[in-house]
């Protein structure tokens, strides 16, 4: 089950109404929407706790955003979390599209970039920086759009929120 602060418990089947409920409402503004899918995780005593947020925005007016938690034996290798997070989103992308595909919400994939958001980063010192190129590789190569830090929002910023 995902959930969502607006419209509480909901199957993946459920979202894409929610989105181009959102899109349709928001379309006034005329300005860029976009829809993002980031996981976070973060190691807890019992466990890693992965989070996976599928968001959209529209640039300058809020956004609206669906969860999903779970929890797994504890991952404590940096590599193994990214791989295992971005593998989450990749999969929850490709689970959303197949969801998206039918004309009804053709309006959400004619309008709407698509990436996905991972909560890797370039700082100089930083544990992931190394990781980066693999996993946007990946991703490109599964055929989307990507961001990292600071412009992975969905993962760095509301999927961390939660699993903490």
């Amino acid at each position: 089950m995902w959930n969502s602060e607006t419209y509480g418990k909901l199957s993946l089947s459920m979202i894409p109404e929610k989105l181009k409920l959102f899109y349709e409402r928001n379309s006034v503004y005329g300005e860029p929407m976009e829809i993002t899918i980031g996981t976070d995780s973060q190691n807890h005593s019992s466990g890693t706790k992965i989070v996976t947020v599928i968001s959209i925005i529209c640039k300058g007016h809020g956004g609206i955003f669906f969860y999903k938690t779970e929890f797994r034996d504890l991952i404590s290798v940096v590599r193994e979390k990214l791989e295992t997070e971005t593998y989450i989103s990749l999969e929850t992308a490709k689970a959303l599209l197949d969801e998206l595909d039918n004309d009804e919400y053709r309006v959400l994939i004619d309008n709407c970039p698509f990436s996905i958001h991972i909560d890797a980063g370039n700082a100089p010192h930083g544990k992931t920086r190394d990781l980066i190129q693999a996993l946007t590789g990946w991703v490109h190569a599964m055929g989307y759009e990507c961001e990292v830090k600071p412009d992975s929002y969905t993962a760095s910023t509301i999927a961390d929120r939660i699993s903490k």
